[in-house]
């Protein structure tokens, strides 16, 4: 069976794309794999200690999965799935480039939106976006993020 791949960060512009994948994924009868990657945050080693106070870290791995998978269940009831369409919700700890290019490999289509979270990325898509659309090994729609 087809598979059309998704990727989900919470912003409007991936539920813009899952909404999109979703229509495809009747038309070509594909199942949906909606990924949601996550990663432990970055931490700054010996600024605590610097400013007299021990850091750690307060956010585990389950507490992270539970965001994704969170996400993930947040971004299917918004897209209104229709009847008769497999979907599959995968949070996973990754960089979300990586993840989606991954997922690629046995994809017949990779989703995404051309604008998530990240306000550092490229000037017309963000550097999620274009890393897929140079890297992937299956067919790749990037949904704008002003799209209606």
């Amino acid at each position: 069976m087809a598979e059309i791949v998704v990727g989900i960060d919470g912003s409007e512009s991936s539920i813009r794309a899952a909404r999109w994948a979703a229509g495809e994924a009747v038309l070509r009868s594909a199942t949906l794999r909606l990924i949601c990657a996550y990663d432990a945050p970055a931490t700054w080693l010996g600024m605590g200690e610097a400013l007299g106070a021990t850091m750690t870290m307060s956010i585990s791995e389950d507490d992270l999965h539970s965001y994704g998978s969170a996400t993930l269940e947040d971004a299917v009831a918004k897209i209104e799935v229709p009847d008769g369409v497999e979907v599959i919700r995968q949070p996973q700890m990754g960089k979300p480039a990586n993840l989606l290019i991954a997922a690629s490999k046995t994809a017949d289509l990779l989703v995404i939106g051309s604008r998530g979270h990240g306000d550092l990325g490229g000037v017309l898509l963000g550097s999620t976006s274009m890393h897929c659309v140079h890297h992937a090994q299956c067919p790749v729609v990037v949904i704008p993020h002003n799209a209606a």
